[in-house]
């Protein structure tokens, strides 16, 4: 199972974190963007800065993020660095999440999925597009919407991160909603997606359909937890966001596992912070993850949750 894989990552690296490599033009050091002057010049730059980090970074995390939107505004060229970028990790050993929340249903659905999870077929030749491990996706069509993408989780071995509560401020606004069964509209996605990855379950317990909860609402992440124990979590809103490593605590089991934190800027861009001050985009990161990885673990220290 794909969730199998990523969390051994997670247990020989020693450290629950994504880096998300949302990489905007903006991001990068004035020295990579000085001569750029069209979408291709920008994807270019984008790709060299990934590649580095992918390279400094790929033995301390378990896996990266790439966020679809940061690629896509550059056109053609951007979705050719964000497929060189989902290829370059995963030569390196990374777990690759493709962030796309893609949703729709039924063929478009397993469109979607091909492009991400499955294969492409031209004339018996098979082809994927833009492979990644996990996808994210948004289950909210209900399961017509979702298992397009557990049919090539079954098929391929690979995993999704459906929407369950989200990091954003205004997501109470529908998702914190009671229904007609007297759960909310998040606990209701969340059981949705337990059914329909029941038979993605590897040995650790957790599911291959995993649940995006953010770290900037923890009482709703502890309620996820306790009632949908085999439901892993990509955690999104440490840092710039404002989740805290204590606040996302809650998201893990009380052996620590459970949950990946992503973090984007607050590590692709940490050579412009002050502490950081002299050291290369790749040096910044590199301390930058180190710092993550020491404040989750000292957080799920004081939760009785360490390793």
């Amino acid at each position: 199972m794909m969730i199998d894989k990523l969390i051994e990552g997670i247990k020989s690296t020693g450290n629950p974190t994504a880096v998300g490599l949302d990489t905007s033009f903006d991001y990068l050091p004035d020295n990579m963007k000085k001569n750029c002057r069209t979408p291709l010049d920008a994807a270019k730059a984008i790709t060299e800065f990934n590649l580095t980090l992918i390279d400094r970074l790929h033995k301390l995390v378990p896996a990266v993020k790439v966020q679809v939107a940061y690629y896509e505004m550059y056109g053609v060229a951007g979705m050719q660095a964000f497929a060189d970028t989902l290829a370059a990790a995963k030569k390196s050993g990374l777990i690759t999440i493709a962030d796309c929340k893609r949703n729709d249903i039924g063929s478009t659905a397993a469109c979607y999925s091909a492009a991400y999870l499955g294969k492409t077929n031209i004339n018996g030749e098979e082809f994927s597009p833009f492979e990644a491990d996990f996808l994210t996706v948004n289950g909210y069509l209900g399961s017509d919407g979702l298992n397009p993408f557990i049919a090539d989780c079954e098929k391929y071995r690979k995993g999704i991160f459906a929407l369950v509560k989200t990091s954003n401020p205004s997501s109470g606004q529908l998702q914190d909603k009671s229904m007609e069964n007297g759960a909310t509209l998040y606990e209701n996605m969340a059981e949705l997606v337990v059914e329909c990855g029941k038979n993605l379950v590897g040995k650790y317990g957790y599911s291959s359909a995993g649940a995006v909860i953010g770290a900037t609402h923890p009482a709703q992440a502890q309620d996820v937890r306790k009632k949908f124990p085999s439901l892993f979590f990509l955690i999104p809103g440490y840092g710039a966001q404002g989740g805290s490593a204590d606040g996302l605590a809650v998201c893990f089991d009380n052996n620590g596992l459970g949950g990946i934190v992503n973090n984007s800027r607050g590590i692709i861009c940490a050579y412009k912070k002050d502490k950081y001050n002299g050291q290369t985009y790749a040096q910044a990161a590199e301390n930058a993850v180190i710092e993550m990885r020491e404040d989750i673990f000292g957080a799920l220290k004081r939760a009785g949750k360490a390793r």
